[in-house]
This record gives C-alpha cells, sequence and structure tokens, in this order.
C-alpha cells in the first residue's frame, strides 16, 4: 500500500515539477522477469525510474548504512529496496536478486555504479543477473537535469537481447554490458536532441 501511494505522489511531483514526459512503457513487459537499465545522474533517479509502472513494483539494492538511519531505515524496506554492504554486492543479495526475477518481478539497476561515472565503465551485475534468470534488459535513459519546470525525460527502450553471450564467461559479461550501456547512450543522445 505505501509503495503504491509513493509510487503516485512521486509520479504527481515528476510530471508537475519537472514537466516529466515518459515513452515506451509498452517496452516494459507484464508476467515476466525484468531489468531495468537506466543511466544515473541523481539520487532521485530510482523513485523516477519507477513511478510511471502502475501496477507493478521495481526493486532495487540499496547502501546498507541507509537502513540504520531513522525513518529512511523504516520505508526502504517498504518500497522494495533491500541492502547491499559497502564494497560489492554479496551472495545473500544475488540470490534475494534471483528469487525476485525468478517470481517475475523488476530489478531496477544503475550499472554506471554512481553519479560520479556518467559516461564510463558499466558494472557487470546487470548483465550476470539477465544470463543467470533469462530476464528482460530493458535499456531505459534519464533525460533532463531535475532543474524546476525544464523538461525532463524517461525513455523506456525495446528490450536489448544478451543470449548471444550467454555461454561467453567473463569477456562475455563484458560485451553484454557493453552492449546495455550503448544501447543506453544511444537513447540519452536521441533525446537529448529534441
Amino acid at each position: 500500500m505505501l509503495y503504491s501511494t509513493l509510487r503516485a505522489l512521486f509520479y504527481f511531483i515528476f510530471r508537475t515539477l519537472f514537466r516529466l514526459k515518459v515513452v515506451g512503457v509498452a517496452n516494459v513487459p507484464h508476467g515476466r522477469p525484468v531489468i531495468l537499465c537506466a543511466n544515473h545522474i541523481s539520487n532521485l533517479d530510482p523513485p523516477l525510474l519507477g513511478s510511471p509502472l502502475v501496477g507493478r513494483r521495481v526493486h532495487y539494492m540499496a547502501k546498507a548504512e541507509l537502513f540504520h538511519v531513522p525513518v529512511l531505515g523504516w520505508i526502504l524496506p517498504k518500497i522494495s529496496a533491500f541492502p547491499v554492504k559497502r564494497g560489492g554486492v554479496s551472495k545473500e543479495s544475488i540470490r534475494l536478486s534471483l528469487k525476485l526475477l525468478e517470481d517475475n518481478k523488476i530489478i531496477g539497476i544503475f550499472p554506471e555504479g554512481s553519479r560520479n561515472n556518467a559516461g564510463g565503465i558499466g558494472k557487470k551485475g546487470a548483465a550476470s543477473l539477465a544470463l543467470k534468470s533469462g530476464a528482460v534488459v530493458v535499456p531505459s535513459a534519464i533525460v533532463g537535469s531535475y532543474k524546476p519546470f525544464k523538461r525532463m525525460t524517461l525513455v523506456y527502450g525495446t528490450p536489448v537481447d544478451i543470449s548471444e553471450f550467454a555461454d561467453s564467461g567473463t569477456e562475455g559479461l563484458e560485451q553484454a554490458t557493453d552492449k546495455i550501456m550503448a544501447t543506453i547512450r544511444q537513447i540519452v543522445k536521441e533525446y537529448e536532441s529534441k
């Protein structure tokens, strides 16, 4: 209930304050496991990425320390965030992610890893989870700057097929990640020019 309320509230705020335009919601399939892979420009990216998806909950990994912050630590689990320890993703986090995908849930991942890595090398977690679970990878682009009353655009792109890299080991994971990142950047570039 809290998730649905917050999702609707955030969506209203994004539409009103940032004049949010949403493109490609139909590219996020129902009844299948989905990994939304997006560029990362702000701490507001997680609620933005999930807010247009009515009836589907997006799950996120969040830094474990945040779960010890008063109020925030209570809210995070209720909005489908789960903890990740500093220094890398634990086996427990990977197991939980795979279980969520097995149950046809959506996981939101920012392969850049941090807002300071825009345009940098992507982390391989999204590709690894997708190849292990068979999840649909939906490249997503956040275009804009969260400046009040300046247009922002959120694009859910056409799913990326990375199945060709399934049996290629570490090199295949890197190539799959590169393909995802290149697609996200291409969408950003396309919509920045509109």
